[in-house]
């Protein structure tokens, strides 16, 4: 299956400011199932682009706007093939446990092991551990489709409960959030309680007609997931967002231990001025490739998810602050 994918990030400021420093993961990766055929980012004010890949194979761009500007738009536009996925079992054999623990004993596996910023376990999260009754029983296989389905059913879906920073405690206590709670709730567990390598999945989900009953993220933004190491399948995509095993619908962009490793947007604007973040994304299946080659309009007419940043307290006119920006995938 082809995607023509478009992710604009627009951030705008109430006062002008002197410089925007940024970095962007929003390149498909190409690996396993999956190739980005095409890619191109358009940065308004111009600059120049720089562009490296992290220790995990994710595509960073970054770039700095030294000039006063009152708005960044910056947009990505990517053609990603994505191959079908194998069928995955229900279960596997009753010594799958001793052979998870000899392929994690034979890797090098420990930054997918140990807790992170956004995922390490706490009171909250023990609870739910016991009232899911998640520990090493079955079969691996069979306990996450398993944990999956019981997040899933667990957490009300709600698009702007928490923010991008929040702990997991922020859903734990209120049973609501998005993708990236539900992604980072199921990553803690999987790695405090099973002691099985888990990582953070950023990227998008592709919405077609007849799906809209079942998708509870939302088609406008971006969507994270989480893969777990699985023996005889190696990393396999579990959604506990839309209760899916993630397959040809899923276009992956980047991965890390959790969220901070991964955002679309991170940087720093200089500057006494608040700022407002507007998101959009568009994922639509394709024979062909999308034009590259002419100025990328900010479109008026999609469907937008508005993040407002927390505003910078005022202070002296000489006074320089630096604010970071990033996006919460929804």
């Amino acid at each position: 299956m082809l995607y023509s994918i478009r992710h604009l990030t627009k951030f705008l400021y109430k006062q002008p400011v002197s410089e925007s420093m940024m970095e962007t993961r929003m390149h498909p990766r190409s690996d396993s199932n999956q190739r980005c055929l095409t890619f191109h980012l358009s940065v308004s004010p111009r600059c120049r682009v720089f562009s490296y890949r992290d220790h995990l194979g994710n595509n960073v761009h970054h770039f700095d706007i030294p000039g006063q500007h009152r708005q960044l738009v910056i947009v990505a536009e990517s053609l990603v093939e994505v191959q079908p996925h194998l069928d995955l079992p229900s279960f596997l054999a009753p010594d799958a446990w001793s052979d998870l623990d000899a392929i994690v004993s034979q890797g090098d596996y420990w930054e997918f092991l140990f807790p992170s910023e956004f995922c390490a376990a706490t009171p909250l999260l023990d609870q739910l551990a016991k009232d899911l009754d998640v520990r090493r029983r079955d079969d691996p296989l069979m306990l996450l489709h398993e944990l999956n389905e019981r997040i899933f059913r667990y957490f009300d879906y709600v698009p702007r409960s928490t923010q991008v920073d929040s702990p997991i405690d922020h859903a734990l206590e209120t049973r609501k959030g998005v993708c990236q709670d539900f992604a980072h709730i199921m990553i803690t567990l999987i790695r405090s309680k099973l002691r099985i390598p888990c990582r953070y999945v950023s990227g998008y989900l592709a919405h077609r007609a007849g799906d809209e009953d079942t998708d509870r993220s939302r088609a406008t933004a971006t969507h994270a997931w989480v893969e777990v190491l699985v023996p005889h399948f190696g990393w396999v995509g579990f959604d506990p967002t839309n209760w899916l095993v993630a397959g040809e619908r899923h276009i992956r962009t980047a991965i890390g231990r959790d969220y901070a490793d991964v955002p679309p947007t991170h940087g720093m604007f200089r500057g006494r001025a608040t700022s407002e973040l507007t998101v959009a994304v568009r994922v639509t299946a394709t024979d062909g490739e999308p034009l590259l080659d002419q100025e990328l309009p900010v479109p008026e007419d999609w469907s937008i998810l508005v993040e407002k940043a927390q505003a910078l307290p005022d202070g002296p006119p000489q006074l320089t602050r630096l604010q970071q920006m990033a996006q919460q995938q929804q």
